[in-house]
Formats: structure tokens, sequence, C-alpha cells
């Protein structure tokens, strides 16, 4: 297919040439000109990472995220591109994460017995616990308690978007992008889904929900929050840890819920 000339052409008129001409001259200026959400979502990601983790990687793995998004980008509904393409490049990159398997075993078992322990005690007391309840609770002192949520503050970058079910590929935050039509069942459960997700967050602490708000909502690094908090970056780590967790264990008990409705 000969291509035509198209550096005169803005976005609008290049989605046009890609999705109704197949140019692929114009899909390759597309994806040259979004590569700026790639670096922006891997350098937001490798904040947190092991250093063994390259950034180049994360990067490498981000454009396939970029390039399955223009691909599969509806430019006709009127959707934000931008938007769209962070939700993919993100989940290529986290992918790529889970799929190294980079969460030692010791700490994923750490992760899900706090998990585990937030639910059980949220669910008896109806209403947010504390980090001495947690820590009589899991039998350790509230030092140890707080060293564990520092252990396992890497592997939160990926809670919310792991599974709903371990055999299926949509991840709890899919629910947010408006990617295709959904059948009935699908917005039904999509309901449910969120309003379990306002019940997790009713229950964070003021200074969790803070930093939920400004790291999901505001785009704000877990750095920058800890200048607008005026707390440690290891603080927020921990708060953000805490509130992720928390948030698991609403969900959880959510699709707990679903599998006795199947």
């Amino acid at each position: 297919m000969g291509e035509r000339k198209i550096s005169h052409l803005n976005h609008a008129g290049l989605w046009e040439e890609w999705k109704e001409r197949g140019n692929l001259e114009a899909k390759k200026r597309l994806i040259e000109n979004y590569l700026h959400i790639v670096d922006y979502v891997s350098s937001r990601l490798a904040i947190g990472l092991p250093k063994n983790v390259s950034k180049d990687d994360l990067a490498s793995n981000g454009v396939m995220g970029l390039i399955d998004a223009v691909d599969k980008f509806d430019y006709k509904r009127g959707l934000q591109f931008e938007t769209y393409a962070s939700f993919r490049v993100r989940g290529a990159i986290l992918d790529s994460l889970r799929q190294g398997d980079w969460v030692p075993r010791s700490v994923r078992e750490k992760a899900k017995k706090i998990e585990d322990a937030y639910q059980q005690l949220e669910q008896k007391h109806l209403r947010s616990v504390t980090d001495a309840e947690m820590s009589e609770y899991l039998n350790v002192s509230e030092k140890e308690f707080q060293h564990m949520l520092q252990e396992v503050a890497v592997m939160s970058l990926c809670s919310l978007e792991d599974p709903i079910r371990e055999e299926e590929s949509e991840t709890r935050l899919s629910v947010m992008v408006d990617d295709k039509a959904k059948n009935p069942d699908y917005k039904v459960n999509e309901f449910f889904l969120k309003e379990a997700l306002v019940k997790g967050l009713e229950k964070l602490t003021e200074k969790e929900r803070t930093v939920v708000s400004l790291l999901y909502y505001e785009d704000l690094s877990l750095s920058e929050i800890a200048e607008v908090m005026s707390l440690s970056p290891s603080r927020i780590s921990q708060l953000h840890s805490k509130a992720i967790l928390r948030l698991r264990g609403t969900l959880e008990k959510h699709r707990e819920l679903l599998m006795q409705n199947d």
C-alpha cells in the first residue's frame, strides 16, 4: 500500500488515516506523538521498584502497550486517548512484572497475611482498625508491623491491577476504562464492584484516603505526596500499602459474594 504524505495532519487527521485507510505512516506518527505517555508511566512505576528492575525494560513493555492502544482505540467515540493509553501502557508493564515474578514469595505471603487481618478485624469491628490492633492480631510489635508494611510496599503497585479472579484477565481497575460496550451482566457486576470500592474507601483513614486520591486521581508521585503532606516518603509508602491492603480485603469479600451468586 502506498503511503501518502501526512506531515501536515493533526491528531484527528492521523487517526482517520490510520483507522479508515490503514496508513502505517499515520500509525507510526501516532505512536511517536504519544511516547511521552510511556515515559511518564514507566517513570512513576519505577519509583517503588527494586533496583534490579530496569526502567528501560519497563519502557519497552510500555511501548507494546501503547501500540496495542493505538490498534484498539476507537477515535470516533470522543474519548481521551491519553487516559485510555495510560491504562494499556500501565497494564502491559505490570503484566511483564508479574510474568517476571519479581516479588519474592515471602513478601506475597506477608501481604496476604496483612490483607486477611484487615478483612477479619474490620468485619468484626465495622470500622478502620488501628496499627496497635493489627499488631496484636498478627502477634508482632508495632515496629515489626511497620517494617512488614515497608516490605510489601513495592508489591502494592500491582494490587489493584491484579485480576478480579485468578483465571481471568479482567482487573479491578479495568472497569474504569470504557473501551467497549458491555453486556447487562457485566454492567451489574461493574456497579457492585464500584460500590465495593466506595465502601472500601470509606474505611480508610483520612491520611490513607488523601494518599490514594493524590496518587491515583491527581497523578502525583509518592515523593510529591510526601512534600504535600509534610511526611517522609517512607511514611507515605506505608500509608499507601495499608490503603491498598484494606481495599484488597474489601474487593476479595466482593469476589467471594460474586462466586456465591454464580
